[in-house]
């Protein structure tokens, strides 16, 4: 689960409310900060009202109080003024009593008329416990407030699909490959708590996705990490890059987890604000997916992990809701602790109960806690719960009611039980040692029933949290400045037009941060550990092998372009999309579905939800394009340091089928004599692109076309290439261009080739366009007439490049860089910025 951080606007951004209308379409946003007002400081303190000095005080404490001496009230009699003295529980009774008492609803997120709205629900003013619900289930995480209206494109524009087995709405998306099995897959993220704490806010962000994937019935397999970064020579980016990456590297190892794909970028625009997206896989049974309702009155509820603690209180509206300072670490309390050991027991105990057939119904623990899981529970089952909180078993005795349900205490899953089965779940978790505790019992009232030392502290209809909270149409506007960007292109600037600046240009970007050698990240992770990786960084997608005697397999990819998405956020979603389809196409794989995690500023400012609208709008039109479905994923709201968001950062993951992974197709040259041929058209096309950044610091114009119907059709010759035997391999050619391409796939096995450029083209255009739809495709000497003509027959362009060998990239009349040149300047950036890396974890 994840926090976001908030940064709001001025009233007049105020949203309008529209009535909700159902369940929302993706999966479940980033733990988005609350709307608070403009005033609103680091430590929390709400300063826009002079005469709430309640709040105040109440959050410098750090809890959530309703107070125990306003509103109190002449007459009640001895015995309600002993139920009213300070320190006693704020029950329902004690709610319904003083209807008056001031509570601190504003500095938790709530609007004045939310406030109400929860008023009129309950009959009541809610409890101190129900606040605080409230005020985490109507969060921009959990309730989508602001992009519900937009996601639900994603379901009406969705292509059909009879391999979806669960989509939008479920904790993942499952994916059926073959009559008996499925694969599970989604990205979410945790930027915020990694920037305040890197190695816990990225370890429990591994943590999370995974527990997603487990409650979905599956295995976890393997994970990938898109990683985002301020400037790379920026003090902060040293401070909480080796931190963040040793995170995720220490989860997943210690879990026995494959880290078989990401991506590392350096952007000013990320300085304060650096983004850990993290997605998993797992693999199930076609006929083991499990689901999280709460069915059937009278059966049990088991809390099964780690003991409840006080880490993670505030993941949803304390963290989620303050720009980040110097008091950043003040902060520390409300980023999660994470115990990868605990977590792997978790999985083992949760995967025998599912082949005993154990579970009615199960929940992970991550954002929201106790209080997201009972709700969801019991609002899918369109039932009721009876829980008693004296029974969740606490590392803090003190722990409040409230501090219980809020608590993101990681490591946990909460079970539905039939009653005749409980023993058994018992004794399983007892024999992992998992703690697991009866905690409470489903019920037919439609109500979920909170006890807390003999008082009933929540009263609430649970679909009243999951379903009913706020629902904003937000202004939207263009970002003033994009006309101007839009005229300054790129392809106007100076570019290199001899052999020597042409060569020199080429060594340049191959040192940039962002398209250097990035085995200083990747070593720190175990890439091979189970023993199914097939392919993993630095070729052009992940593949795994799921099952050893078919050979069937799956292959993903993640990719996201924040500049393009900067100067067309349209685009520049279609574009992550494209980069991702094209990725896992180039392995000889079958693209089935995607993942995404949109990653955007303040909601509140009406040019970034205009570039959050106009994002999904891309996204979803290019899935109905390519015929793949979204099957859920994570919106992170927030992301900005003062009033400068991140560029907009869609991250899109795509999964695709391989009937069989010894034909997968890898990225490297290896065989002298290979010929190479350039699929796809080559375009004056450098805006936004690496060349344009590296050598200008430019940002402007319009990014690339996109063109789906080519991208398909690469994918479709090359699968149909790769089932001839027709390539040795294949790598698809994005940021950095044909040069860069030629680099990593040169470097990748040490062996070297000679090309000629395109004639009609200008070299530096040739070399450094960032052209979309394209491939350099490796072919056997003698079946390049074969694979040719299946490219004709398809009506796929190409061209041809030259030959596979020798010591040197050598582009013909214009320069040769030796590899041991090339690789000296490939792999010595990340070290000389960051020192030697630690060795991997677990």
């Amino acid at each position: 689960m994840t926090t976001t951080e908030d940064q709001t606007v001025p009233a007049q951004h105020a949203p309008q409310a529209v009535a909700p209308q159902g369940e929302p379409d993706s999966a479940a946003p980033e733990h988005a900060a609350p709307e608070q007002a403009p005033d609103e400081v680091l430590d929390n303190e709400v300063i826009d009202d002079p005469e709430d000095e309640s709040d105040e005080a109440e959050l410098e404490s750090a809890d959530v109080h309703a107070e125990e001496d306003f509103g109190a009230h002449e007459g009640q009699g001895s015995e309600a003024e002993r139920l009213d003295e300070p320190g006693t529980p704020d029950t329902v009774a004690r709610a319904a009593r003083r209807p008056d008492d001031r509570q601190p609803y504003r500095a938790l997120g709530l609007q004045d008329d939310e406030y109400e709205k929860i008023r009129n629900i309950l009959g009541r003013r809610p409890t101190q416990a129900e606040l605080a619900m409230y005020s985490i289930m109507w969060s921009e995480h959990c309730s989508y407030k602001s992009s519900k209206v937009h996601l639900r494109q994603f379901s009406e524009k969705a292509a059909p699909s009879d391999r979806m087995l669960a989509g939008i709405g479920e904790n993942a998306g499952v994916v059926k490959i073959s009559d008996d099995l499925a694969v599970t897959f989604k990205i979410e993220s945790h930027n915020h708590p990694s920037f305040v704490e890197p190695y816990q806010g990225a370890a429990t962000g591994v943590g999370g996705i995974v527990r997603d994937i487990l409650a979905m019935g599956a295995r976890p397999i393997a994970v990938m990490d898109p990683l985002r970064f301020g400037a790379p020579d920026h003090p902060d980016t040293a401070r909480v890059l080796p931190g963040i990456v040793a995170g995720v590297g220490g989860y997943g190892n210690c879990l026995g987890l494959p880290n078989i794909g990401g991506e590392l970028v350096f952007d000013p625009c990320y300085q304060g604000n650096p983004l850990l997206n993290a997605l998993c896989v797992g693999v199930l049974s076609v006929h083991g997916l499990q689901n999280k309702a709460a069915t059937g009155p009278g059966n049990s509820v088991i809390l099964m992990g780690a003991k409840t603690g006080r880490d993670g209180i505030g993941g949803v509206s304390v963290l989620a809701s303050a720009t980040f300072g110097s008091g950043a670490q003040s902060q520390r309390p409300s980023v999660q602790v994470g115990d990868p050991f605990a977590e792997k027991l978790l999985i083992e105990a949760c995967l025998e109960i599912y082949r005993a057939d154990l579970v009615v119904g199960i929940q992970d623990l991550g954002g929201a806690g106790l209080t997201c899981a009972l709700t969801e529970t019991a609002a899918a089952g369109g039932t009721g719960m009876s829980v008693n909180l004296d029974t969740v078993p606490l590392r803090e005795p003190s722990m409040q009611a409230h501090e219980i349900l809020a608590s993101e205490s990681q490591e946990r899953m909460l079970l539905i039980v039939e009653p005749g089965k409980v023993h058994t779940v018992l004794a399983v978790a007892e024999r992992w040692g998992v703690p697991a505790t009866m905690i409470g019992e489903v019920t037919d009232t439609g109500r979920l029933v909170i006890d807390w030392h003999g008082e009933t502290v929540v009263d609430v209809p649970p679909a009243s949290l999951c379903d009913d909270g706020p629902v904003y149409a937000r202004p939207m506007r263009e970002p003033s400045d994009l006309p101007l960007m839009h005229a300054d292109r790129a392809e106007t600037l100076p570019r290199p037009s001899t052999g020597d600046e042409l060569r020199e240009t080429v060594l340049r970007l191959a040192a940039s941060p962002n398209l250097c050698d990035k085995s200083w990240v990747t070593e720190q992770y175990d890439r091979y550990v189970l023993g199914n990786t097939v392919l993993a960084q630095p070729e052009d997608a992940g593949v795994l092998r799921i099952d050893e005697e078919s050979g069937l397999g799956v292959a993903l990819s993640v990719d996201g372009n924040g500049r393009y998405s900067r100067l067309d956020p349209y685009a520049g979603a279609q574009l992550a999309l494209a980069e991702a389809y094209r990725n896992v196409a180039a392995t000889g794989a079958t693209p089935l579905a995607v993942t995404n995690c949109l990653n955007f500023g303040s909601p509140e400012d009406p040019q970034v939800m205009w570039q959050f609208a106009e994002a999904v709008r891309g996204l979803a039109d290019g899935c109905l394009e390519l015929g793949i479905p979204v099957t859920g994923g994570n919106v992170s709201f927030y992301n900005q340091t003062g009033a400068v968001a991140i560029n907009p950062t869609p991250v899109v993951g795509v999964l695709g089928v391989l009937d069989n992974v010894a034909e997968r197709v890898p990225m490297g040259l290896r065989n002298n004599g290979d010929v190479l041929i350039l699929l796809g058209d080559t375009r004056t096309e450098l805006s936004g692109g690496e060349w344009a950044w590296v050598v200008h610091q430019h940002l402007g114009g319009r990014p690339p076309k996109v063109d789906l119907a080519r991208e398909k059709l690469l994918g479709t010759v090359i699968a149909a290439a790769a089932e001839r035997g027709l390539l040795s391999a294949v790598h698809d050619l994005s940021d950095g261009g044909l040069a860069q391409t030629l680099v990593e796939a040169s470097l990748r096995h040490g062996v070297g080739a000679t090309v000629a450029l395109p004639e009609g083209i200008d070299p530096a255009v040739a070399l450094f366009s960032e052209s979309t739809g394209r491939a350099l495709a490796v072919v056997p000497a003698g079946h390049d007439k074969a694979f040719t003509a299946l490219a004709e027959e398809h009506g796929l362009p190409w061209t041809p490049l030259g030959v596979v060998g020798g010591s040197a990239v050598a582009v013909r009349d214009q320069f040769d860089i030796p590899l041991d040149e090339l690789r000296t300047a490939w792999t010595g950036t990340l070290p000389a910025l960051f020192g030697a890396p630690e060795p991997a974890a677990g």
